[in-house]
């Protein structure tokens, strides 16, 4: 007869290690800064955490005119520390979107994204006039040498409900994987290329017009974040097609594996938008994805990205 002691004797979750469809239950170390990062307290804003480590709100500011030295520096720290920062009804134009987002670099255009809104490098999204799906955990522009550094997204119009955006950390979900796994991708190399991306809405014919502008490229697995130094994974599903060296099989499983990790809910943000809203993401060390449960509604977003560097 078994009793109430024997139960109790046994471990209440199995090993803690990713099973073959890459998640697992128990315990997961969720470190929002690097080791060693001197977390201080911010002066010249609030700032309210939304999770354990990514995205917080920021309260207090009119992000009609460009940041002071001062205020882009506190706010660099708090998306450094955050990875994406909310603000609150700024119902910003074209051209104050732009500015915020210039003080931390010269702007890019996607040429793949044709609906525009008031100016060349602000690209609209918009489903009932050009369908386009991001609903897919993805980081933006991968398949470029030098990915966006970050973007600024505002929500123009929103359904009455839905439509929400969901980040994910993936510095946290690369500390996570297990030593076996991080030991196999540190140092490895994968192929990214547009065309697994846009195929889902564009034609072939179309998708060819930029294959001479944006062949595939190779970018570490494991990226290195240029300010903070903290080692995050960088693949995702919209755009990473294999890891150089494998073979075919081998790679597919592999990545299977590390694309299921930004389905972590422990890693994720959710956040749900009204019209004036900013969202200010970095885009070197997160996925997004765009939940597209609002139907027939119409929901109308518009976004400035930041150029990037090369990942190392």
């Amino acid at each position: 007869m078994t009793t109430f002691a024997d139960i109790s004797a046994v471990p209440a979750l199995r090993d803690p290690h990713i099973p073959a469809d890459g998640l697992y239950e128990g315990h997961r170390e969720l470190r929002r800064v690097p080791e060693g990062w001197e977390d201080r307290p911010y002066g010249l804003f609030e700032l309210v955490p939304q999770s354990a480590t990514i995205g917080a709100e920021i309260r207090g500011l009119d992000l009609s005119s460009p940041p002071s030295p001062a205020l882009r520096n506190e706010l660099n720290r708090a998306l450094l520390e955050w990875k994406v920062l909310f603000f609150r009804g700024q119902r910003l134009s074209a051209g104050a979107q732009r500015a915020f987002a210039l003080a931390w670099g010269e702007l890019e255009t996607n040429p793949l994204l044709t609906a525009a809104g008031d100016a060349k490098d602000v690209a609209r999204f918009d489903r009932t006039a050009v369908p386009t799906f991001e609903n897919v955990w993805h980081t933006d522009v991968t398949f470029r040498e030098r990915p966006a550094m970050g973007a600024v997204l505002q929500l123009r119009e929103v359904p009455p409900a839905g439509g929400d955006t969901m980040w994910a950390d993936m510095a946290v979900a690369y500390d996570n994987l297990p030593r076996e796994v991080r030991d196999r991708i540190d140092g490895a190399r994968a192929v990214h290329d547009f065309v697994p991306g846009f195929a889902r809405f564009y034609p072939a014919e179309r998708l060819a017009r930029f294959q001479d502008a944006f062949p595939p490229v190779e970018h570490p697995v494991v990226r290195t974040h240029p300010e903070t130094g903290r080692r995050m994974l960088f693949v995702n599903t919209s755009f990473t097609t294999r890891i150089v060296g494998l073979p075919r099989e081998e790679s597919d499983r592999l990545l299977r594996l590390l694309f299921q990790q930004a389905h972590v809910p422990e890693y994720q943000v959710r956040f749900r938008w009204q019209a004036g809203d900013i969202a200010f993401w970095d885009n070197r060390a997160t996925q997004h994805y765009a939940v597209a449960d609002y139907g027939r509604h119409r929901r109308v977003a518009e976004r400035v990205a930041i150029a990037g560097d090369r990942p190392y």
